[in-house]
């Protein structure tokens, strides 16, 4: 309204100034001469101006005839859309007005606004190629989904577009959550773009996240033609992929490709943990342990992990502890003053036990770092070494509360792990699982996992307990070590 009535007094006030103007040159005396040639003419101020407005008149008119000529001629030799184009050229730059004017919508995040101008801009210009993405991204700015869908499917149409229009409406199925129907069309746009990075990243992504390894390695070499990524990450990433192929080839009883997988990725990367261990497994179970024991130092003298040292304990599951420590020996040796290798040696004292050798190795870890699994090994050299009842349930006490240690922690997402995956299951992130020490959360681990089952026996499976079960007291369910397994006491 009040933009209305500005027009108003503008349109008010130029009438005024004109018809003053006017009023003001019509009364004026005198006259004015124009001399040419020879001959001479008098024309009063009035004249004057009318004279000079009908010869820009004219001068605007021989310039459109001229316009129209060369039109003409260019249809004649063949160009058909000369003179179109010719008739078209204010409707076009009505178009592509709106066109800017719906893009800088876009931009400013006026979605209404730019769909109103955007649809305007296909009216005068008939560019659907321009037009209808922006009308399908303005479509979504304003939520209105059905709709941008709709230009979106209609780009598919032109061949120019339909690239874009795949592109579209994979969006739309990703932020639906259809799995299915965006692996499908991340393939179609792959196919129609097989360089594109985004495209490639949208596919692996669905690919691992679907389980679908073998599609997988086949985008990463995509991904590596297109010199999309690194090739130190590729080749990290082709060991992840092979070693879940060869995880699900055993499952699915494929001994052969298991071996062949695991292996091939224990040597793309020789210091991915789980490569390293599932391989040492495979290779034992044939009867080369020889070739396990060297895969398995190799990656502990890199940073020693407990599911290695929990694999080297497999390969002799019925040796004796005295036998086992001194196997263990090359290992203990590498890092002598890292935390797990304290921790081993704690335990394999507590087997034979050996309960102030136990104390000696552990040092003051339970002190300078207490998480679950130092405070129970202290509680089971405290239950061994014969102290009071109380000093054991204040550290099974403490280890209820205590940091669980490193674990297999998403540093995309944060999310804790209780063993290696090649996606993090909360986030479906690939790749993104690291050995660490998540930050606290307040969540307790459970007691019967708090000791790594270094010296042989299988992991105890958790027995879900009934409602109305009453509650452990904290002094029964310490973990110790003898002969070889894990009981509690």
């Amino acid at each position: 309204m009040l933009w209305s009535l500005v027009k108003v007094i503008v349109f008010i006030g130029l009438a005024i100034a004109l018809s003053f103007g006017l009023s003001y040159v019509m009364e004026t005396p005198g006259e004015v001469r124009i001399a040419f040639g020879g001959q001479e003419i008098s024309l009063a101020p009035i004249g004057f101006i009318v004279v000079v407005v009908l010869a820009l008149l004219v001068f605007w008119i021989l310039l459109k005839l001229s316009g129209l000529l060369v039109a003409t001629l260019r249809f004649l030799s063949g160009d058909e859309t000369a003179l179109s184009r010719f008739w078209g050229r204010k409707r076009e730059r009505k178009g592509y007005d709106a066109l800017a004017e719906s893009m800088i919508a876009l931009a400013a995040g006026e979605g209404t606004t730019a769909e109103a101008k955007a649809a305007k801009a296909e009216r005068l210009l008939k560019r659907p190629e321009l037009t209808r993405l922006i009308s399908a991204q303005a479509s979504e700015l304003a939520g209105d989904h059905k709709k941008a869908l709709a230009h979106y499917k209609e780009l598919l149409a032109d061949d120019r577009t339909r690239f874009v229009g795949v592109k579209g409406i994979l969006k739309q199925k990703l932020a639906e959550g259809d799995t299915e129907t965006a692996l499908k069309l991340a393939e179609k746009a792959y196919a129609l773009r097989p360089r594109h990075a985004e495209t490639l990243d949208t596919l692996f992504s669905l690919q691992s996240e679907t389980a679908d390894w073998s599609g997988a390695r086949q985008t990463l070499a995509a991904k590596q033609r297109a010199k999309t990524l690194p090739k130190d990450i590729a080749k990290r990433r082709e060991a992840v992929l092979l070693l879940a192929d060869a995880k699900t080839a055993l499952d699915d009883g494929d001994e052969a490709k298991a071996r062949e997988a695991a292996l091939a990725a224990n040597k793309l990367s020789p210091t991915l943990v789980p490569a390293a261990v599932l391989a040492a497994r495979i290779l034992a179970g044939e009867g080369g342990k020889r070739q396990a024991t060297k895969i398995l130092k190799a990656v502990w003298q890199q940073a020693p992990h407990p599911d290695i040292a929990a694999a080297f304990a497999a390969l002799e599951p019925e040796e004796t502890p005295e036998a086992r420590r001194k196997r263990f020996a090359p290992l203990l040796r590498m890092h002598p003053d890292h935390p797990e290798t304290k921790m081993l040696l704690a335990e394999m004292a507590l087997a034979e036990g050996d309960f102030p050798e136990a104390r000696r190795a552990l040092g003051d870890l339970a002190e300078s770092h207490p998480t679950t699994r130092t405070l129970a090994l202290m509680a089971a050299i405290e239950k061994g070494s014969g102290a009071d009842e109380s000093v054991i349930r204040a550290f099974l006490a403490k280890a209820l509360g205590a940091s669980r240690g490193e674990q297999w922690v998403c540093s995309s997402c944060g999310h804790a792990h209780t063993q290696w995956r090649p996606t993090c299951e909360n986030c479906n992130a690939f790749d993104t699982l690291e050995w660490k020490e998540p930050p606290a959360t307040g969540t307790d681990a459970p007691m019967d996992a708090v000791l790594p089952l270094i010296i042989g026996a299988e992991p105890v499976a958790e027995v879900a307990e009934p409602e109305d079960a009453e509650p452990e007291d904290p002094a029964d369910i310490g973990p110790g070590v003898i002969d070889g397994e894990v009981t509690k006491e």
